[in-house]
């Protein structure tokens, strides 16, 4: 009886052991960097493009040969340029930690499409010269993210996405000004995963 008892729990701890290697054998991270294009829509002040950067990890689930599940943790600086009125001329940044998770559909020829949720916790604020109680936006940020791009077979890709603002993102009191806004981003990114 110790004897098949033995067995049996030799048995178990090898196919979860060879269960949990084939889980890290779909596990993969990677490096990604690059540029922001953001600007706020529904704004009752006029704005213009900010450009600003993100860099971060990721991590990529495969569930099949083309479908995978990617979470990223980037740094992100976001936000506009506003012109003239309340705030004057001066860039309005904000900087984000942005954790978008996304759905990833990858052709056989290394092009790829994803679309997903992201969630944006503010780190810092910047806005120039403006006297503002409290703080200029709120402390989340919720978007919707869709992109596409170009994986090569040894990992190193390049990849266009764009960010649709989901929730309100100012935070303010100053009269006049509503703070109904969203922060819509375009970016383009290069990335290495190994």
């Amino acid at each position: 009886m110790k004897k098949l008892l033995f067995v049996c729990l030799v048995l178990a701890l090898a196919s979860t052991n060879g269960y949990s290697q084939s889980l890290l054998k779909r596990l993969s991270f990677g490096l990604k960097a690059g540029a922001n294009y953001s600007n706020y829509s529904n704004a009752d002040f006029a704005t213009d493009p900010l450009v600003g950067f993100h860099a971060g990890a990721l991590v990529n689930f495969k569930i099949t040969d083309h479908l995978s599940i990617q979470e990223e943790f980037l740094f992100s600086t976001q936000g506009a340029k506003a012109k003239g009125g309340t705030f004057g001329d001066q860039d309005l940044k904000v900087s984000y930690i942005t954790v978008p998770f996304l759905l990833k559909y990858r052709t056989n020829f290394g092009l790829y499409f994803e679309a997903g949720p992201q969630v944006g916790l503010r780190q810092k604020e910047d806005w120039g010269d403006t006297k503002i109680d409290g703080e200029f936006t709120k402390k989340m940020d919720l978007a919707a993210a869709g992109g596409i791009g170009y994986q090569t077979p040894f990992g190193l890709g390049i990849g266009a996405r764009y960010i649709y603002g989901l929730s309100t993102v100012g935070d303010f009191n100053i009269a006049n000004v509503k703070t109904d806004f969203r922060t819509n981003v375009a970016q383009a990114s290069i990335f290495y995963i190994f």
